[in-house]
């Protein structure tokens, strides 16, 4: 086990490492100027030569766009080091010497300066993060008790009034968008029919109550779609297990059929089901993009967006590092997960 975990951690960080340098490839491979998002309107080329200079970008000539000419791979090299070791913004040794107080400093991994925030991709990032696990807490408890316990019960009930109830609902959720569902939530639950408060996110530590009122209407939003996937998929593993001879015995046996189904038929249909809900935990926790812009609430996702809206170079990369880390970390969870929840799955 322990030979499978080293060989999975080091291809994952290789294939960090490439997806790094392809986007830092595609990202410069674009004609538009980042410094000019950040410099503002009609800058001067001085002042272009400060922005790309305080962005940590190479810099050419007098600022001109046609003489703007990065070398992806030079940069690329400098983000690595950054990560590994941290780096000063701007990486200027006679400012830091004169004026220690315009420098930033960005301990490792640093992830970039963003110049439009005026503070580094660490720190943006760590601001978002709160929001995002807390957003994807949500959603997970609700697809959870919603997708496996429903799943379970039209499994149970298979062919019955209530079966057939709970795929056609199932399906019907799964059909509506998200952007649909949140505005739904929002505009009609929320604010019309005052069902439900209007959802404000509120840190955990200030009032665990507030916090957790404000994600419930997010958490529905952004756990539906899944939910809805998930009570099909669970019916159908649940099914299967099932009609497998090692459940047959445990009736014969005489055991109790919540036990059988928990002990037995749920515990293998939860091999395939791990591989999803790993990669659907990773994917909310860097891409619940529209849930977080329907209520306003600036976590990771909001970030992205409002970082791809001005051209913020340095937090579209880092943002997509970070969720590439996540996914690559998502899947090396989920394999070894795999030998403990199914003794049938062994990692040599």
């Amino acid at each position: 086990m322990l030979a499978y975990v080293v060989r999975r951690v080091f291809v994952g960080v290789v294939m960090l490492l490439v997806m790094s340098l392809v986007t830092f490839i595609l990202f410069f491979a674009s004609p538009v100027d980042p410094a000019r998002y950040a410099a503002g309107k009609n800058p001067s080329p001085q002042l272009l030569e400060q922005v790309r200079k305080s962005l940590g970008y190479p810099t050419k000539g007098q600022g001109a766009l046609k003489d703007y000419v990065v070398n992806p791979a030079k940069v690329w090299g400098d983000f690595l080091k950054g990560v590994a070791v941290g780096r000063d913004y701007p990486n200027d040794p006679e400012l830091k010497a004169t004026h220690p107080e315009q420098v930033v400093h960005c301990s490792a991994p640093c992830f970039g300066f963003s110049s439009f925030n005026n503070e580094t991709v660490n720190k943006e990032i760590a601001d978002g993060l709160p929001v995002t696990i807390s957003l994807s807490l949500a959603a997970v408890i609700f697809w959870m008790i919603g997708g496996l316990g429903i799943g379970v019960i039209a499994a149970l009930r298979k062919g019955t009034l209530l079966d057939r109830g709970i795929v056609a609902v199932s399906l019907l959720i799964y059909a509506f968008p998200v952007f649909f569902t949140g505005t739904f939530l929002l505009q009609y639950v929320a604010i019309k029919w005052h069902l439900f408060p209007v959802p404000v996110f509120t840190p955990f530590t200030q009032n665990p109550w507030d916090w957790a009122v404000g994600l419930v209407l997010p958490g529905l939003t952004l756990a539906g779609l899944v939910m809805a996937a998930y009570v099909r998929v669970t019916r159908s593993f649940v099914l299967e297990s099932l009609s497998e001879d090692y459940v047959r015995t445990a009736r014969a046996k005489g055991l109790k059929t919540g036990r059988v189904v928990v002990k037995h038929a749920l515990r293998a249909a939860l091999t395939p089901l791990v591989t999803m809900m790993g990669l659907d935990l990773a994917a909310m926790l860097v891409g619940a993009i529209i849930t977080e812009r329907v209520f306003n609430y600036q976590g990771l996702g909001y970030l992205s967006l409002q970082a791809a809206q001005t051209f913020d170079l340095p937090t579209l990369i880092g943002m997509v590092v970070f969720a590439g880390a996540i996914f690559i970390l998502a899947n090396l969870v989920v394999d070894i997960l795999y030998s403990v929840i199914d003794p049938r799955v062994r990692v040599a």
